[in-house]
Protein backbone atom coordinates (compact mmCIF):
# COMPACT_ATOMS: atom_id res chain seq x y z
CA UNK A 1 0.00 0.00 0.00
CA UNK A 2 1.36 4.02 -0.57
CA UNK A 3 3.02 5.52 2.63
CA UNK A 4 1.76 8.21 3.58
CA UNK A 5 4.86 10.05 2.45
CA UNK A 6 3.63 9.29 -0.84
CA UNK A 7 -0.01 10.51 -0.57
CA UNK A 8 0.41 13.47 1.83
CA UNK A 9 -0.61 16.07 -1.08
CA UNK A 10 -3.58 17.59 0.78
CA UNK A 11 -1.94 20.90 1.68
CA UNK A 12 1.00 20.76 -0.65
CA UNK A 13 -1.42 20.07 -3.93
CA UNK A 14 -3.98 22.90 -3.23
CA UNK A 15 -1.58 25.78 -2.34
CA UNK A 16 0.24 25.39 -5.17
CA UNK A 17 -2.64 24.56 -7.30
CA UNK A 18 -5.02 27.77 -5.83
CA UNK A 19 -1.76 30.02 -5.85
CA UNK A 20 -1.38 29.60 -9.55
CA UNK A 21 -4.67 30.02 -10.60
CA UNK A 22 -5.00 33.03 -8.38
CA UNK A 23 -1.94 34.28 -10.29
CA UNK A 24 -3.79 33.96 -13.41
CA UNK A 25 -6.81 35.42 -12.48
CA UNK A 26 -4.94 38.17 -11.62
CA UNK A 27 -2.87 38.79 -14.77
CA UNK A 28 -6.43 38.07 -16.63
CA UNK A 29 -7.82 40.82 -14.95
CA UNK A 30 -4.35 43.03 -15.65
CA UNK A 31 -4.24 42.05 -19.64
CA UNK A 32 -6.96 40.26 -20.98
CA UNK A 33 -9.95 41.48 -23.01
CA UNK A 34 -12.24 40.62 -25.53
CA UNK A 35 -11.10 41.03 -29.48
CA UNK A 36 -14.09 42.28 -30.85
CA UNK A 37 -12.68 43.20 -34.49
CA UNK A 38 -14.07 39.87 -36.19
CA UNK A 39 -17.22 38.21 -34.67
CA UNK A 40 -17.45 35.23 -36.92
CA UNK A 41 -17.93 32.14 -35.38
CA UNK A 42 -16.92 30.28 -38.55
CA UNK A 43 -13.63 28.52 -36.38
CA UNK A 44 -15.68 27.38 -33.77
CA UNK A 45 -16.59 23.63 -34.77
CA UNK A 46 -12.95 23.44 -35.34
CA UNK A 47 -12.17 24.30 -31.89
CA UNK A 48 -14.34 21.56 -30.35
CA UNK A 49 -12.94 19.36 -32.18
CA UNK A 50 -9.81 20.68 -30.71
CA UNK A 51 -10.94 20.63 -27.62
CA UNK A 52 -12.59 17.23 -27.56
CA UNK A 53 -8.85 15.79 -29.23
CA UNK A 54 -7.17 17.58 -25.92
CA UNK A 55 -9.29 16.81 -23.06
CA UNK A 56 -11.05 13.02 -24.13
CA UNK A 57 -8.67 12.01 -26.83
CA UNK A 58 -5.14 12.73 -24.88
CA UNK A 59 -7.26 11.46 -21.95
CA UNK A 60 -8.40 8.36 -22.93
CA UNK A 61 -5.12 7.55 -24.61
CA UNK A 62 -3.25 7.34 -21.69
CA UNK A 63 -5.81 4.91 -19.77
CA UNK A 64 -3.54 1.92 -21.26
CA UNK A 65 -2.29 1.18 -17.54
CA UNK A 66 -4.43 -1.43 -15.57
CA UNK A 67 -4.04 0.69 -12.65
CA UNK A 68 -3.37 4.10 -13.74
CA UNK A 69 -6.71 5.27 -15.37
CA UNK A 70 -7.66 7.96 -13.03
CA UNK A 71 -4.44 9.15 -13.62
CA UNK A 72 -4.44 9.54 -17.16
CA UNK A 73 -7.74 11.30 -17.60
CA UNK A 74 -7.95 13.18 -14.71
CA UNK A 75 -4.72 14.37 -14.60
CA UNK A 76 -4.66 15.32 -18.52
CA UNK A 77 -7.88 17.23 -17.54
CA UNK A 78 -5.91 18.91 -14.79
CA UNK A 79 -3.20 19.91 -17.06
CA UNK A 80 -5.59 20.89 -19.65
CA UNK A 81 -7.62 23.23 -17.90
CA UNK A 82 -4.82 24.74 -16.06
CA UNK A 83 -2.36 24.75 -19.38
CA UNK A 84 -5.08 26.68 -21.50
CA UNK A 85 -5.03 29.38 -19.33
CA UNK A 86 -1.34 29.81 -18.66
CA UNK A 87 -0.93 29.72 -22.54
CA UNK A 88 -3.33 32.01 -23.55
CA UNK A 89 -1.00 34.73 -21.43
CA UNK A 90 2.12 32.83 -22.50
CA UNK A 91 1.16 33.05 -26.47
CA UNK A 92 -0.91 36.18 -25.91
CA UNK A 93 2.01 38.60 -24.43
CA UNK A 94 3.96 38.03 -27.87
CA UNK A 95 0.85 39.50 -29.26
CA UNK A 96 -0.80 42.10 -27.25
CA UNK A 97 -2.06 45.20 -29.00
CA UNK A 98 -2.38 48.86 -26.92
CA UNK A 99 -1.01 46.76 -23.95
CA UNK A 100 -3.91 44.39 -23.93
CA UNK A 101 -3.96 40.33 -24.32
CA UNK A 102 -7.30 39.83 -27.37
CA UNK A 103 -9.06 36.84 -26.76
CA UNK A 104 -11.41 35.09 -29.69
CA UNK A 105 -12.14 31.79 -30.89
CA UNK A 106 -8.37 31.65 -32.89
CA UNK A 107 -6.63 32.09 -29.64
CA UNK A 108 -8.73 29.45 -27.68
CA UNK A 109 -7.35 27.40 -30.49
CA UNK A 110 -4.13 28.02 -29.80
CA UNK A 111 -4.46 27.86 -26.18
CA UNK A 112 -5.42 24.23 -26.44
CA UNK A 113 -2.52 23.90 -28.62
CA UNK A 114 -0.28 24.93 -25.88
CA UNK A 115 -1.79 22.41 -23.82
CA UNK A 116 -0.90 19.59 -26.05
CA UNK A 117 3.06 19.79 -25.77
CA UNK A 118 2.65 19.34 -21.62
CA UNK A 119 -0.20 16.79 -22.75
CA UNK A 120 2.31 14.84 -24.75
CA UNK A 121 5.60 15.41 -22.26
CA UNK A 122 2.92 14.19 -19.86
CA UNK A 123 2.90 10.62 -21.56
CA UNK A 124 6.26 10.32 -21.24
CA UNK A 125 6.63 10.31 -17.25
CA UNK A 126 3.43 8.67 -16.95
CA UNK A 127 2.54 6.94 -13.70
CA UNK A 128 5.69 8.04 -12.70
CA UNK A 129 5.73 12.21 -11.06
CA UNK A 130 2.92 13.77 -8.67
CA UNK A 131 0.45 16.07 -9.36
CA UNK A 132 2.60 19.12 -8.17
CA UNK A 133 5.12 17.94 -10.50
CA UNK A 134 2.61 18.19 -13.46
CA UNK A 135 1.39 21.97 -12.62
CA UNK A 136 5.26 23.27 -12.26
CA UNK A 137 5.91 21.19 -15.41
CA UNK A 138 2.92 22.65 -17.52
CA UNK A 139 3.77 26.34 -16.09
CA UNK A 140 7.38 25.54 -17.37
CA UNK A 141 6.74 23.70 -20.44
CA UNK A 142 4.15 26.24 -21.94
CA UNK A 143 6.14 29.44 -21.66
CA UNK A 144 9.43 27.56 -23.39
CA UNK A 145 6.70 26.50 -25.86
CA UNK A 146 5.50 30.22 -26.22
CA UNK A 147 8.85 31.56 -27.11
CA UNK A 148 9.74 28.86 -29.02
CA UNK A 149 6.58 28.93 -30.95
CA UNK A 150 7.22 32.71 -31.86
CA UNK A 151 11.28 32.28 -33.00
CA UNK A 152 9.67 29.87 -35.28
CA UNK A 153 6.39 31.45 -36.80
CA UNK A 154 7.22 35.01 -36.11
CA UNK A 155 11.42 35.23 -36.59
CA UNK A 156 12.08 32.24 -38.97
CA UNK A 157 8.90 32.56 -40.41
CA UNK A 158 8.58 29.06 -41.06
CA UNK A 159 5.23 27.32 -42.01
CA UNK A 160 3.85 24.77 -39.52
CA UNK A 161 0.27 25.08 -39.86
CA UNK A 162 -0.19 21.42 -38.05
CA UNK A 163 2.47 21.85 -35.54
CA UNK A 164 4.59 18.47 -36.59
CA UNK A 165 7.71 20.38 -35.20
CA UNK A 166 6.47 23.08 -32.37
CA UNK A 167 3.95 20.77 -30.82
CA UNK A 168 4.60 17.33 -31.58
CA UNK A 169 8.57 17.27 -31.61
CA UNK A 170 8.89 19.77 -29.25
CA UNK A 171 6.53 17.97 -26.65
CA UNK A 172 7.67 14.89 -26.89
CA UNK A 173 11.76 15.51 -26.77
CA UNK A 174 10.61 17.79 -24.08
CA UNK A 175 9.27 14.75 -22.11
CA UNK A 176 12.09 12.92 -22.92
CA UNK A 177 14.76 14.85 -21.03
CA UNK A 178 12.21 15.17 -18.29
CA UNK A 179 12.22 11.37 -18.16
CA UNK A 180 15.96 11.17 -18.34
CA UNK A 181 16.49 13.77 -15.47
CA UNK A 182 14.30 12.09 -13.85
CA UNK A 183 15.78 8.70 -14.14
CA UNK A 184 14.64 6.00 -11.56
CA UNK A 185 17.13 2.80 -11.80
CA UNK A 186 14.50 0.53 -9.34
CA UNK A 187 12.22 0.70 -12.87
CA UNK A 188 15.10 -0.69 -14.99
CA UNK A 189 13.30 -3.78 -15.09
CA UNK A 190 9.19 -3.55 -15.56
CA UNK A 191 7.03 -2.83 -12.99
CA UNK A 192 4.43 -5.08 -12.20
CA UNK A 193 1.82 -2.11 -12.41
CA UNK A 194 3.24 -0.95 -16.13
CA UNK A 195 0.98 -3.61 -18.16
CA UNK A 196 -2.73 -2.88 -19.61
CA UNK A 197 -5.32 -5.53 -19.80
CA UNK A 198 -8.84 -6.11 -21.66
CA UNK A 199 -10.57 -3.26 -20.90
CA UNK A 200 -8.04 -0.84 -20.41
CA UNK A 201 -6.75 -1.64 -23.33
CA UNK A 202 -10.30 -0.84 -24.82
CA UNK A 203 -10.99 2.45 -23.12
CA UNK A 204 -7.63 3.49 -24.78
CA UNK A 205 -8.73 2.92 -27.50
CA UNK A 206 -11.68 5.47 -27.54
CA UNK A 207 -8.76 7.93 -27.18
CA UNK A 208 -7.43 6.55 -30.38
CA UNK A 209 -10.42 6.58 -32.34
CA UNK A 210 -11.21 10.20 -31.39
CA UNK A 211 -8.00 11.91 -31.99
CA UNK A 212 -7.71 10.10 -35.13
CA UNK A 213 -11.29 11.45 -36.48
CA UNK A 214 -10.65 15.00 -35.02
CA UNK A 215 -6.75 15.24 -36.59
CA UNK A 216 -7.95 16.87 -39.47
CA UNK A 217 -9.49 19.56 -37.58
CA UNK A 218 -6.30 20.11 -35.97
CA UNK A 219 -4.09 20.18 -38.55
CA UNK A 220 -6.67 22.86 -40.66
CA UNK A 221 -7.49 25.17 -37.74
CA UNK A 222 -5.27 27.87 -37.78
CA UNK A 223 -4.67 27.87 -41.63
CA UNK A 224 -4.37 31.28 -42.94
CA UNK A 225 -8.11 31.20 -45.65
CA UNK A 226 -10.48 28.61 -46.42
CA UNK A 227 -8.54 27.01 -49.65
CA UNK A 228 -5.61 26.10 -47.31
CA UNK A 229 -7.50 25.06 -45.25
CA UNK A 230 -9.57 22.70 -47.23
CA UNK A 231 -6.06 21.31 -47.90
CA UNK A 232 -4.75 20.71 -44.74
CA UNK A 233 -7.98 18.34 -44.22
CA UNK A 234 -8.08 17.03 -47.22
CA UNK A 235 -4.14 15.64 -46.99
CA UNK A 236 -4.76 14.31 -42.98
CA UNK A 237 -7.91 12.38 -43.78
CA UNK A 238 -5.72 10.62 -46.49
CA UNK A 239 -2.11 10.42 -44.24
CA UNK A 240 -4.38 9.23 -41.40
CA UNK A 241 -5.90 6.67 -43.75
CA UNK A 242 -2.92 5.16 -45.55
CA UNK A 243 -0.99 5.32 -42.06
CA UNK A 244 -3.87 3.05 -40.50
CA UNK A 245 -3.65 0.26 -43.27
CA UNK A 246 0.14 0.24 -42.97
CA UNK A 247 -0.03 0.37 -39.23
CA UNK A 248 -2.04 -2.87 -39.34
CA UNK A 249 0.08 -4.54 -42.21
CA UNK A 250 3.43 -3.54 -39.96
CA UNK A 251 1.47 -4.93 -36.62
CA UNK A 252 1.52 -8.21 -38.17
CA UNK A 253 4.12 -8.48 -39.70
CA UNK A 254 6.34 -7.65 -37.05
CA UNK A 255 5.47 -10.29 -34.29
CA UNK A 256 6.32 -13.96 -34.59
CA UNK A 257 2.21 -15.22 -34.56
CA UNK A 258 1.38 -12.85 -37.09
CA UNK A 259 -0.81 -11.27 -34.87
CA UNK A 260 -1.98 -7.73 -33.92
CA UNK A 261 -0.35 -5.74 -31.57
CA UNK A 262 -3.00 -3.06 -29.50
CA UNK A 263 -0.41 -0.65 -28.62
CA UNK A 264 0.76 -0.07 -32.31
CA UNK A 265 -2.73 0.16 -32.93
CA UNK A 266 -3.20 2.83 -30.18
CA UNK A 267 -0.40 4.77 -31.21
CA UNK A 268 1.17 4.31 -34.43
CA UNK A 269 -2.21 4.66 -36.48
CA UNK A 270 -2.14 8.07 -35.63
CA UNK A 271 1.53 8.97 -36.79
CA UNK A 272 0.19 10.02 -40.15
CA UNK A 273 -1.78 13.19 -38.74
CA UNK A 274 1.27 13.75 -36.87
CA UNK A 275 4.18 14.02 -39.62
CA UNK A 276 1.92 15.64 -42.04
CA UNK A 277 1.77 18.49 -40.43
CA UNK A 278 3.71 20.89 -41.14
CA UNK A 279 2.85 20.77 -44.81
CA UNK A 280 -1.26 19.94 -44.41
CA UNK A 281 -1.88 23.43 -45.76
CA UNK A 282 0.92 23.35 -49.48
CA UNK A 283 0.01 21.78 -52.87
CA UNK A 284 1.35 18.56 -51.95
CA UNK A 285 -1.22 16.36 -53.53
CA UNK A 286 -3.20 14.07 -51.73
CA UNK A 287 -0.47 10.95 -52.89
CA UNK A 288 2.39 12.92 -51.42
CA UNK A 289 0.30 12.94 -47.65
CA UNK A 290 -0.87 9.67 -48.53
CA UNK A 291 3.35 8.46 -49.19
CA UNK A 292 4.34 10.87 -45.60
CA UNK A 293 1.56 8.65 -43.67
CA UNK A 294 3.02 5.03 -44.84
CA UNK A 295 6.50 6.51 -43.54
CA UNK A 296 5.18 7.87 -40.34
CA UNK A 297 3.81 4.30 -40.09
CA UNK A 298 6.45 2.58 -40.64
CA UNK A 299 8.94 4.80 -38.44
CA UNK A 300 6.16 4.23 -35.57
CA UNK A 301 5.70 0.79 -35.32
CA UNK A 302 9.81 0.17 -35.83
CA UNK A 303 10.42 2.49 -33.06
CA UNK A 304 8.09 1.01 -30.51
CA UNK A 305 9.32 -2.22 -31.32
CA UNK A 306 13.06 -1.85 -31.60
CA UNK A 307 14.15 1.88 -30.32
CA UNK A 308 12.02 2.04 -27.03
CA UNK A 309 13.64 -0.99 -25.42
CA UNK A 310 17.07 0.35 -26.56
CA UNK A 311 16.63 4.11 -25.31
CA UNK A 312 15.38 2.55 -21.85
CA UNK A 313 18.05 -0.05 -21.22
CA UNK A 314 21.08 2.06 -23.28
CA UNK A 315 20.05 5.68 -22.49
CA UNK A 316 18.03 5.52 -19.38
CA UNK A 317 14.66 7.24 -20.86
CA UNK A 318 11.96 5.40 -19.95
CA UNK A 319 9.53 6.50 -22.18
CA UNK A 320 6.07 5.10 -20.56
CA UNK A 321 3.26 5.60 -23.73
CA UNK A 322 6.20 5.83 -26.28
CA UNK A 323 5.72 9.80 -27.13
CA UNK A 324 9.07 9.42 -29.00
CA UNK A 325 7.33 6.82 -31.66
CA UNK A 326 4.15 8.48 -32.14
CA UNK A 327 4.68 12.26 -31.95
CA UNK A 328 8.84 12.72 -31.32
CA UNK A 329 9.80 10.95 -34.83
CA UNK A 330 6.95 11.94 -36.49
CA UNK A 331 7.13 15.23 -35.99
CA UNK A 332 10.61 15.05 -36.98
CA UNK A 333 9.55 13.62 -40.33
CA UNK A 334 6.59 16.40 -40.76
CA UNK A 335 9.72 18.71 -40.23
CA UNK A 336 11.93 16.87 -42.87
CA UNK A 337 8.93 16.62 -45.16
CA UNK A 338 8.51 20.73 -45.12
CA UNK A 339 11.87 21.37 -45.95
CA UNK A 340 12.20 19.22 -49.07
CA UNK A 341 8.32 20.38 -49.99
CA UNK A 342 9.43 24.21 -49.88
CA UNK A 343 12.32 23.03 -51.94
CA UNK A 344 10.61 21.42 -54.70
CA UNK A 345 7.94 24.30 -54.83
CA UNK A 346 7.74 28.09 -53.76
CA UNK A 347 5.09 28.46 -51.27
CA UNK A 348 4.10 31.97 -49.95
CA UNK A 349 1.66 32.87 -47.16
CA UNK A 350 0.28 36.78 -46.47
CA UNK A 351 3.73 37.81 -48.18
CA UNK A 352 5.88 35.40 -46.86
CA UNK A 353 7.90 33.27 -48.49
CA UNK A 354 8.57 29.97 -47.17
CA UNK A 355 12.29 27.90 -47.79
CA UNK A 356 13.99 25.28 -46.59
CA UNK A 357 16.57 26.83 -44.97
CA UNK A 358 13.97 28.74 -42.56
CA UNK A 359 12.34 25.14 -42.18
CA UNK A 360 15.41 23.00 -41.50
CA UNK A 361 15.80 26.16 -38.52
CA UNK A 362 12.47 25.73 -37.59
CA UNK A 363 13.29 21.80 -37.24
CA UNK A 364 16.82 21.95 -35.52
CA UNK A 365 15.99 25.37 -32.68
CA UNK A 366 12.24 23.34 -31.94
CA UNK A 367 14.29 20.06 -30.92
CA UNK A 368 17.61 22.19 -29.41
CA UNK A 369 15.18 24.33 -27.18
CA UNK A 370 13.28 21.09 -26.34
CA UNK A 371 15.92 19.24 -24.81
CA UNK A 372 17.68 21.91 -23.31
CA UNK A 373 14.43 23.27 -21.40
CA UNK A 374 13.31 19.52 -20.72
CA UNK A 375 16.23 18.86 -18.89
CA UNK A 376 16.22 21.73 -16.79
CA UNK A 377 12.71 21.20 -16.00
CA UNK A 378 13.39 17.93 -14.99
CA UNK A 379 15.89 19.17 -12.46
CA UNK A 380 13.72 21.31 -10.99
CA UNK A 381 11.14 18.67 -10.70
CA UNK A 382 13.55 16.79 -8.69
CA UNK A 383 13.66 19.05 -5.85
CA UNK A 384 12.27 17.19 -2.73
CA UNK A 385 9.24 19.68 -2.18
CA UNK A 386 7.32 18.85 -5.14
CA UNK A 387 7.31 14.73 -3.90
CA UNK A 388 6.80 11.88 -5.83
CA UNK A 389 5.98 8.17 -5.59
CA UNK A 390 8.24 5.47 -4.37
CA UNK A 391 9.29 3.18 -7.25
CA UNK A 392 7.19 0.04 -5.31
CA UNK A 393 3.89 2.68 -5.92
CA UNK A 394 4.48 4.15 -9.37
CA UNK A 395 2.08 3.30 -11.86
CA UNK A 396 -0.61 3.22 -9.12
CA UNK A 397 -4.05 5.31 -8.94
CA UNK A 398 -4.49 4.77 -5.00
CA UNK A 399 -1.37 6.60 -3.70
CA UNK A 400 -3.31 9.93 -4.99
CA UNK A 401 -6.84 9.05 -5.59
CA UNK A 402 -9.74 7.45 -3.42
CA UNK A 403 -9.94 4.19 -5.51
CA UNK A 404 -13.63 1.87 -5.32
CA UNK A 405 -13.46 -0.23 -2.35
CA UNK A 406 -13.60 -3.65 -4.20
CA UNK A 407 -10.13 -2.50 -6.35
CA UNK A 408 -8.60 -1.90 -3.11
CA UNK A 409 -9.85 -5.90 -1.66
CA UNK A 410 -9.39 -7.13 -4.94
CA UNK A 411 -5.06 -5.69 -4.85
CA UNK A 412 -4.85 -7.04 -1.06
CA UNK A 413 -6.11 -10.02 -2.25
CA UNK A 414 -3.63 -10.29 -5.54
CA UNK A 415 -0.85 -9.42 -2.99
CA UNK A 416 -1.90 -12.01 -0.17
CA UNK A 417 -1.99 -14.36 -3.31
CA UNK A 418 1.53 -13.47 -4.50
CA UNK A 419 2.88 -13.58 -1.14
CA UNK A 420 1.10 -17.69 -0.50
CA UNK A 421 2.79 -17.98 -3.87
CA UNK A 422 6.38 -17.57 -3.35
CA UNK A 423 5.81 -18.77 -0.13
CA UNK A 424 5.57 -22.50 -1.70
CA UNK A 425 7.79 -21.88 -4.05
CA UNK A 426 10.32 -21.75 -1.15
CA UNK A 427 8.96 -24.69 0.39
Amino acid sequence: MPSALDTNMRFKFSIVALLLEVIIIVLFGIFVEYDNSDASQTSYPLFQDVHVMIFVGFGFLMTFLKKYGFSSVGINMLIAAFGLQWGTLMQGFWHMKEGKIRVDIKSMINADFSTATALISFGAVLGKTSPVQMLILTVLEITIFACNEHLVTEILQATDVGASMTIHAFGAYFGLAVTLVLYRPGLKNKHENEESTYHSDMFAMIGTLFLWLFWPSFNSAIASDTIHQMKAIINTYYSLAACAVVTFALSSLVDQRGKFSMVLIQNATLAGGVAVGTCADLSIHPFAAMCIGIIAGIISVLGFHFLTPLLASKLHIQDTCGVHNLHGLPGILGGIAGIIVTAIKEEARQSVRFTPGKQAAALGSTIGIALVGGALTGGILKLPFFGQASDQNCFDDSVYWEVPEEEKLHEIHSNNHDEHSRFEATM
